[in-house]
């Protein structure tokens, strides 16, 4: 552990984008076999996730793409009878994305295989450190400006294992 406190936050902020896309590249290997690409299983488990459904503007800003990147993989996975588009009961001018029985399906093998990957990375990772560092996200994320609907709530998560 760095010496000092400057140096410390030095490594935290780094080993953040690190971990992350390292995280992103493990996940991706564990759900290859599914024969889904990254683009495809990415959104389906991120809609699955959002059970009364999501608009495109908001799944595109959870996934930290632009819209139009998106909308290939969301034909695809329209096509591939994975996902509907409905009207928004809200707003008739805007769409839905919600998960078909059989993206349904998928996605719950995907979120096993995922659960299954954060078990053995976490693993001897104590439940209070969990806390902490979920804790010390939720303050980032508020001076960081991030209000979006996958916010950390470090409150709500504390009895969940």
């Amino acid at each position: 552990m760095p010496k000092n406190r400057e140096q410390a936050l030095m490594t935290l902020t780094v080993a953040l984008g690190l971990l992350q896309r390292a995280y992103r590249a493990k996940a991706d290997k564990v759900v290859a076999p599914l024969g889904l690409s990254t683009a495809m299983a990415w959104p389906l488990v991120l809609i699955g996730r959002h059970p009364e459904g999501i608009r495109p503007g908001g799944l595109s800003e959870e996934l930290g793409i632009e819209g139009p990147s998106l909308v290939r993989s969301l034909n695809q996975l329209v096509d591939a009878d994975l996902v509907l588009r409905q009207e928004d009961k809200v707003d008739k001018r805007a769409k839905i994305l919600c998960l078909t029985p059989a993206g349904n399906a998928i996605r719950t093998r995907i979120e096993d295989l995922l659960n299954e990957l954060r078990a053995e990375l976490f693993d001897g990772v104590s439940d209070e450190d969990v806390q902490a560092c979920l804790r010390t996200f939720c303050v980032l994320e508020k001076r960081l400006g991030i209000n979006g609907s996958s916010s950390i709530d470090a409150e709500k998560m504390t009895d969940t294992p």
